[in-house]
C-alpha cells in the first residue's frame, strides 16, 4: 500500500513539474529565446585585441585580449571566457561568465568567475552594449561598460569612489573575428 501511495505522489508531482521533467520528445520544442536575452547577443562571436590597465599593486600592464562569447538552453544562458596573455604568449588572465535574464523582472543577472573569486551581479543593457557594477570596498564600486560599434569591442573598468572623480583601471579594445558555435557545440550524446 505503501509503495503504491510513493508512486502515487510521484506521478502527481511529475504531472504538476511536467515542464521540469520533460521527455526528450517534449524538449525538442523548446521556447525561442527570450526578447531580453536577445539584446546581448551583440557580444557573442570571438574577439581579440589589446587590454591596458592598473594592477591592484598601482602598475600599469597590458596583456593581448580574447574573448569568446556563446549561448546556451536555446539562448537562455550566455557564457564568456575572457583571457589575457603576457607578451611571452603565457596565460595572465581568465575569467568565465554566465548572464541570464528573468523575464519577470527584466533584469540581467551577470554570474562572474576569475582568479579564485566570484561574485553574482546585476547588468544593464544600455544602446550598443551592456553595463556592470560590483563593490570595491567602503564607499567604492568598480563600473564596467562595453560599447560594441562597427565590430569593435570597446570595455572601460572606472574605480568610483565616493567623493572621488572616477578613476579608469581598464580599457579593452577588442575586433570581432568571427563567430562561434561555443560552449553548445559538441554536446555528449548517448
Amino acid at each position: 500500500m505503501k509503495r503504491s501511495t510513493h508512486l502515487a505522489h510521484l506521478l502527481v508531482g511529475a504531472l504538476l513539474t511536467g515542464a521540469m521533467w520533460a521527455s526528450p520528445a517534449a524538449a525538442q520544442t523548446a521556447p525561442p529565446q527570450s526578447a531580453l536575452m536577445q539584446k546581448l547577443d551583440l557580444l557573442k562571436g570571438t574577439w581579440v585585441g589589446e587590454t591596458k590597465g592598473m594592477g591592484p599593486d598601482g602598475k600599469p600592464y597590458v596583456v593581448r585580449q580574447t574573448e569568446r562569447v556563446g549561448s546556451m538552453l536555446n539562448g537562455d544562458v550566455l557564457v564568456i571566457e575572457g583571457r589575457g596573455y603576457r607578451s611571452d604568449g603565457t596565460l595572465a588572465f581568465n575569467a568565465l561568465g554566465t548572464v541570464s535574464a528573468d523575464v519577470k523582472t527584466g533584469a540581467f543577472e551577470f554570474r562572474a568567475h576569475a582568479q579564485g573569486r566570484s561574485g553574482t551581479y546585476r547588468m544593464e543593457a544600455i544602446p550598443n552594449g551592456v553595463t556592470w557594477e560590483l563593490a570595491a570596498g567602503p564607499q567604492a564600486t568598480v563600473r564596467y561598460t562595453i560599447t560594441i560599434e562597427g565590430g569593435v569591442w570597446h570595455e572601460v573598468g572606472e574605480y568610483l569612489a565616493k567623493d572621488q572623480p572616477p578613476r579608469k583601471i581598464l580599457e579593452m579594445t577588442l575586433k570581432r573575428t568571427g563567430d562561434t558555435d561555443w560552449p553548445a557545440a559538441q554536446p555528449v550524446t548517448p
